[in-house]
């Protein structure tokens, strides 16, 4: 069975799920990337032609909303805190370390589809900052070298 295939069969599934009106289409939208992390150009199409809704009416809904993606996200997911506090305290730094670490800007996946970098409003640990989560673990006080420990010790896996 070829991806395209099994693609298509997945999004079938969930679509079996939802009425055909386009008041499913957020609920479908966040279903299959739950499902799949990210909403494909093939995806939104067959969403599209499910709901008799044109596929730009599709991406317009979904470009609205911060909490879709468009491309796969990395094998780890890095957050870096941007809140009050961590602002004060050096996100700007922690963020152009971990650019210039990993070859890539904000909102970016490496080519090797290892590190995804995202910004983050805050991560609810103030007392630690500047802090980032690299996916569900969470680190704080972070100085340029320990950023670099910390992301050498993922590539190193």
């Amino acid at each position: 069975m070829t991806t395209k295939q099994l693609q298509t069969d997945e999004v079938r599934t969930v679509l079996k799920d939802f009425p055909p009106e386009e008041r499913s289409l957020i609920p479908i939208l966040q279903k299959i990337q739950t499902q799949r992390g990210y909403l494909s150009k093939g995806i939104m199409q067959q969403i599209g032609h499910y709901l008799d809704t044109p596929p730009s009416k599709v991406y317009g809904v979904a470009s609205f909303y911060a909490q879709f993606r468009f491309k796969p996200l990395g094998k780890h997911l890095i957050k870096i805190c941007h809140g009050t506090a961590c602002h004060v305290k050096g996100a700007e730094t922690v963020t152009e370390t971990v650019e210039s670490e990993l070859g890539i800007t904000m909102g970016e996946t490496t080519d090797d589809e290892e590190f995804t970098i995202e910004r983050v409003a805050c991560l609810g640990c103030c007392s630690l900052a500047p802090a980032m989560m690299v996916d569900d673990t969470v680190y704080g006080k972070l100085t340029r070298d320990k950023i670099k420990d910390i992301l050498n010790n993922y590539i190193e896996e």
